[in-house]
């Protein structure tokens, strides 16, 4: 996988290069490329922001500096042509999640015919949530741009004008507001590259994530057996793997009914789940 991130702040993204993620680009699973927008910037000052149309308060990221920026990222030429291409493609001849899982990567070009524009991510709070299931489908790109915003936002022709070049995503990853759209796109190139197959050394450690079966993940226990005055449950010593998987799938609908309980609206639940919730503990535990 190639990533390509454009912003003002390229030292923000200096993350993307260590641990996990700078294990990934070691393996030649992953790529980055972090370009700075100022790059294509004209004038004395370089500027790439000026006041709203409307009037309002700050500044918007101006179109003229964003477009060319995106041209290039998206054709890899002129400032974007930073590191040999070649590297974008160092795993393409590795398994897939789609491949390995028989999931449908989708198409909208229609049957038969596959879109090959890159994926351009958008961070802004008023995008779509990020979720667990985009971080899945996602992890199957060769591709991905981000674009980092700042002060009020970017220009929106810039993202309408993307879409001849790119699979366009505008993304919020929660309901606040940041800076800048740099913290986001840490966010969410970590929680993709996980998911590329060979990233993670255990491929269960993603499969048993929150979220991935649509419930949040139960408490985890270590040595020693006791600490403080606190024990490890019972059952995570008593050697029986069907009771022990039984007690973390009850732990994690407890845990869920008690944190995000709008997210059991949408799991198929067993009369054991249900059990386990109307006593509201684990009758393992």
């Amino acid at each position: 996988m190639r990533l390509d991130v454009v912003t003002i702040f390229p030292e923000y993204l200096d993350p993307l290069r260590h641990a996990l993620l700078g294990k990934a680009i070691e393996q030649g699973r992953l790529s980055v490329h972090v370009h700075d927008l100022r790059q294509w910037a004209t004038g004395v000052h370089q500027a790439v922001d000026d006041s709203p149309y409307g009037g309002g308060p700050g500044m918007v990221m101006k179109p003229d500096v964003w477009g060319p920026a995106l041209d290039d990222v998206a054709a890899i030429t002129g400032p974007a042509d930073t590191e040999s291409a070649a590297s974008a493609v160092a795993h393409s001849g590795q398994a897939r999640h789609d491949e390995n899982s028989g999931a449908d990567v989708g198409s909208s070009y229609g049957e038969g015919d596959v879109d090959k524009r890159p994926l351009l991510i958008v961070p802004t709070p008023a995008g779509k949530p990020f979720t667990q299931e985009m971080a899945q489908r996602w992890s199957h790109e060769e591709r991905i741009a981000f674009a980092c915003g700042r002060y009020e936002g970017i220009d929106q022709r810039v993202v309408e004008d993307a879409e001849n070049r790119y699979r366009v995503e505008e993304v919020s990853i929660g309901d606040y507001v940041l800076i800048g759209g740099e913290v986001a796109v840490l966010v969410i190139a970590e929680a993709v590259v996980r998911l590329i197959p060979g990233v993670l050394g255990n491929k269960r450690s993603h499969e048993e994530d929150s979220f991935s079966d649509g419930l949040l993940e139960g408490p985890s226990y270590t040595k020693p057996r006791e600490w403080r005055g606190l024990e490890v449950p019972p059952v995570l010593l008593s050697g029986n793997h069907a009771k022990v998987d039984r007690w973390r799938r009850d732990q994690s609908l407890l845990r869920t009914a008690a944190r995000r309980p709008e997210l059991l609206d949408d799991v198929s639940l067993t009369k054991r789940d249900r059990k386990a919730l109307d006593e509201g503990e684990s009758p393992e535990g």
